[in-house]
């Protein structure tokens, strides 16, 4: 069954890219040879895109094979999902083939919805934070809270895959300007600092800097990082402000084409820029995608080639996505003890909350119990699509006793057929789905009768109060 879900089934898309094209279904047919008929199965949704036709698609009409791949469209196809969940659409119930359907005939208005829902959702938030303010005395103040500035940025990241070719170029730039080395990495990027923006860098101890781990002092010409910052810490700081400093340019005009609303989504969105472009100077693509290959996406052994962190290594493993120079497509997912999500990308169509939390049943909270450890789990999703995820531990910037650092469960996955590229697989019988654990996006949007880790019942179900007998669930619900 899981393997008849993972078909790709791309009838709208094929049939809008023909209407775009101007071509009958007979010119169509004739390019990609095959009959006329078939043509019109597949664009009815009665016949799956089999490799040969895909690949005469690419060939043929220069295609992406990952607009017709079906990953854009199932993460769209999982918002919508959660979006027609809410009880304000207790009236409109769509099946998974309508918003399918949907998806594929109008993908700007699925979009559309699912920034509108946005919008709601945040005035909802805004609205009881402001009722909270009124009902404490405190005041309303003027502001705009119609917007979360940091779930703006965080999605244009994620609809961009997390891969800025731009940057990459800069990167590579500023290796070659700056002579750079990667024995020397922190003292080539001082000198740079130095040299090009008569910027001196300054190590601090932490009573000095109690409360910031770095701070960038313009009138002194001096950028001051706090001993608690471990090296890779260290030069990632360097690089950032090479960024910040070196390509200011760049930054403002690629901020200013995101269409982001509001100054602090625009100061985030830069910086988040910025930050990418520190991890590709310290990792940069060529020499950090034919290692990545050559140790099997051992990350650990990766990190310490590039004399960069598990996480910043993890991190670096989603922005593989250069024509030519692919890596294995990877999400990556950041969270606290608590659940909260404070980072997160994904190039493998791995469907993430946008308003909520996560599954119960996936072994990322597993991470906590394991300290430094990495623990893998193959996951099947509602839709059938399967997933290899590793997940592990890391910790953030400590200041000695009195500020333990903040331990943090990140999370890192890709589609269980890339898993045999990974040394984490070997030993594991891949082809057996049924050792995968079953999982769903969240609670709230998980519609599996027989998980016994549920918390709360889905959003678009009525609760069903059974009085004789008790399940393996701890609710009953409706089926559609």
């Amino acid at each position: 069954m899981a393997d008849r879900l993972q078909k790709v089934f791309a009838g709208t898309r094929i049939r809008r890219l023909r209407r775009d094209m101007s071509l009958t279904q007979l010119q169509m047919s004739v390019d990609l040879g095959i009959s006329t008929s078939y043509l019109n199965l597949i664009e009815r949704n009665q016949r799956p895109l089999s490799a040969q036709v895909l690949l005469r698609l690419a060939e043929t009409y220069d295609v992406d094979l990952k607009e017709l791949s079906g990953d854009d469209e199932s993460r769209s196809v999982a918002s919508l999902k959660e979006v027609f969940s809410d009880p304000v659409f207790s009236e409109t119930r769509l099946s998974n083939a309508e918003l399918i359907d949907l998806v594929g005939a109008s993908p700007s208005a699925a979009h559309g919805v699912v920034s509108l829902y946005r919008a709601y959702r945040e005035s909802l938030a805004s609205n009881a934070a402001m009722a909270e303010q009124l009902a404490n005395r405190e005041g309303a103040q003027s502001q705009d809270m119609m917007r979360f500035p940091i779930d703006e940025v965080r999605d244009y990241f994620h609809d961009s895959n997390n891969y800025f070719p731009e940057l990459e170029n800069a990167a590579e730039t500023l290796w070659s300007d700056a002579e750079l080395s990667g024995d020397a990495l922190y003292w080539g990027l001082g000198q740079h600092l130095k040299k090009a923006h008569d910027i001196n860098v300054r190590i601090l101890p932490v009573e000095t800097l109690p409360d910031v781990t770095w701070r960038l002092d313009r009138h002194s010409r001096r950028l001051f990082l706090s001993e608690v910052l471990v090296q890779p810490s260290r030069i990632f700081q360097l690089a950032l402000q090479a960024g910040l400093l070196g390509y200011s340019g760049l930054l403002d005009e690629m901020v200013a084409k995101t269409g982001l609303t509001g100054d602090e989504a625009r100061q985030l969105c830069r910086l988040g820029l910025a930050n990418y472009f520190a991890g590709a100077v310290m990792m940069p693509y060529e020499a950090f995608h034919a290692a990545a290959e050559k140790l099997r996406y051992d990350i650990e052994l990766v990190a310490n080639r590039f004399n960069a962190s598990y996480e910043q290594t993890s991190h670096r493993l989603t922005t593989l996505s250069r024509a030519g120079a692919k890596g294995v497509p990877f999400f990556f997912l950041r969270i606290d003890h608590a659940g909260n999500i404070s980072k997160r990308f994904s190039a493998s169509g791995f469907h993430f909350a946008r308003f909520g939390g996560t599954c119960p049943r996936w072994n990322i909270f597993e991470a906590f119990r394991t300290p430094d450890r990495i623990v893998t789990q193959p996951v099947i999703m509602e839709d059938g699509t399967t997933y290899f995820t590793l997940s592990r531990t890391v910790r953030g910037i400590g200041g000695g006793h009195h500020m333990p650092p903040q331990q943090l469960a990140i999370s890192i996955g890709c589609k269980l057929d890339y898993a045999k590229k990974l040394v984490y697989a070997d030993g594991l019988d891949l082809s057996d789905q049924s050792t995968a654990t079953q999982i769903g996006v969240n609670c709230r949007l998980c519609m599996r009768a027989d998980c016994n880790q549920r918390a709360n019942p889905p959003l678009n179900r009525r609760v069903t109060v059974a009085a004789n007998f008790r399940g393996v669930s701890p609710f009953t619900f409706t089926e559609l």
